[in-house]
């Protein structure tokens, strides 16, 4: 099946395809955007989505989630059910994907807990508004320059409430990458940690406000046991550092953390701990 909208010439095609129990979604090219299996629509089809989800290893109870960016709504539906202590509102650009999600991947309809809003996510950040920030938007298979500016990812620190995460995904072939990794640290004042999908060619990065200055293994492993225990979700992030070394942002993108898959190493050290902090945005 395939299902085709036409934008004209400034907005991308949108495809629906189906193979093998799976419908994807298509934004402006053949790269798979969102995937949902039919017998499972809840579920987190896409390894990166259960990457993304590592944001629960240092932030295990958000309150109030801004994502940018819905997609086939993958990780919005899996926020509403199964993190039932959080409102996420969604902020979606292009009014025909809000559209698409709806009508072909059981995104639910707005309630107390979900809402979407077709919009720009850049112009919604307003200080302290969120304390989960989910950056997910491409345009045409690339990040739109607006969401990797310095001044996104200040905005972006400003917005979250302390404790806060932010979770962005980014390609793996992103030319940019190292660029707007140092930007991210620069933001967040070094307490930034990047690694690679196992499975697909995306790389998570997590930026976190208000972390402790260490962060010790053994929490991280029994915050994941917990959450892989309740609904086996959440196996992102094993072993986030190969060694124990402050991850270093100028470097990040050849480190074992962001291109070396994820494991906890054999012989884990007693904590993460992060470079030395620069300022962070204010």
């Amino acid at each position: 099946m395939a299902l085709r909208f036409n934008r004209g010439k400034r907005r991308p095609d949108l495809v629906v395809s189906e193979e093998r129990g799976v419908r994807h979604l298509h934004v402006g090219g053949e790269a798979i955007q969102s995937a949902m299996r039919l017998d499972d629509p809840f579920a987190l089809e896409l390894d990166y989505t259960r990457c993304m989800m590592a944001f629960l290893l240092f932030h295990p109870q958000p309150r109030r989630a801004l994502m940018i960016g819905l997609g086939g709504g993958s990780l919005a539906k899996f926020f509403h059910r199964r993190l039932a202590g959080l409102r996420t509102h969604v902020l979606e650009y292009d009014e025909r994907v809000i559209a698409t999600a709806r009508a072909l991947f059981h995104v639910p309809a707005d309630d107390a807990r979900l809402s979407i809003e077709h919009g720009d996510g850049v112009e919604a950040l307003a200080p302290e508004c969120c304390d989960l920030l989910v950056v997910d938007g491409f345009e045409d298979e690339a990040t739109p320059v607006a969401m990797v500016s310095q001044a996104f990812f200040d905005a972006a620190w400003c917005a979250l409430e302390e404790p806060g995460v932010l979770v962005v995904n980014f390609m793996d072939d992103d030319p940019n990458f190292d660029r707007n990794l140092q930007r991210i640290e620069r933001a967040f004042g070094g307490a930034v940690v990047a690694f690679q999908s196992p499975r697909d060619p995306n790389i998570v990065v997590i930026g976190l406000k208000g972390a402790p200055a260490a962060l010790e293994w053994n929490v991280l492993r029994a915050r994941g046991g917990a959450r892989e225990k309740l609904w086996s979700a959440v196996s992102a992030l094993r072993g986030a550092a190969a060694h124990d070394e402050p991850l270093d942002g100028r470097r990040t993108s050849h480190h074992p953390v962001a291109r070396g898959g994820l494991r906890w190493p054999s012989t884990p050290p007693k904590s993460l701990r992060w470079r030395a902090r620069l300022s962070p945005a204010r």
